[in-house]
């Protein structure tokens, strides 16, 4: 009888914990990975160009592509072309644009303020795919065409197990 009651005990002590981990490991982490649309290429000298008229209709056309996602967070370095670009999004889904540093990319802070989140991550075209590698822990991507535009990388964490896609989107001419 006493065995019973300390396994009944144990048991219930337990439980809770046992619960927490299961939802820790059940959590699912989505991170969109874009570059920033078309920027202004007039002034050679200019390092942080604003978006071009065509850019800032991608940069809509992105918030139109993403409009059924859920964001919990959207992610730009602190240039004006990833600014313009992951601006739509952020203010479809009611957020603020977070800005990372692209010379750190994906740290274990960045992961754990992510962790169980849907995130949008704007960069550049040689940071995008270089975080997208680092996620899958892998040399997956290489840096993207300067000419494109219009690639979205989708990476999945779900119970230990990583998934990616990625996707090119052309330009919608109206």
């Amino acid at each position: 009888m006493k065995s019973l009651i300390t396994l009944i005990l144990i048991i219930t002590i337990s439980l809770p914990s046992i619960a927490q981990n299961k939802d820790v490991a059940s959590e699912t982490t989505t991170y969109y990975f874009i570059r920033h649309a078309e920027k202004d290429r007039s002034d050679k000298t200019n390092r942080d160009p604003e978006l071009t008229k065509k850019g800032k209709k991608r940069a809509n056309h992105w918030s139109v592509i993403l409009q059924h996602v859920k964001f919990d967070a959207v992610y730009s370095t602190k240039y004006n072309r990833t600014i313009q670009t992951a601006t739509p999004t952020a203010k479809k889904n009611g957020l603020e644009v977070t800005f990372y540093d692209p010379r750190t990319l994906y740290s274990d802070t960045f992961a754990e303020a992510t962790k169980g989140q849907t995130v949008l991550v704007v960069g550049h075209s040689n940071t995008t795919p270089a975080f997208v590698n680092m996620v899958l822990q892998n040399k997956k991507y290489d840096d993207i065409d300067d000419k494109n535009n219009g690639n979205l990388y989708i990476v999945t964490i779900s119970e230990g197990q990583i998934t990616d896609t990625v996707l090119t989107i052309n330009e919608v001419k109206h």
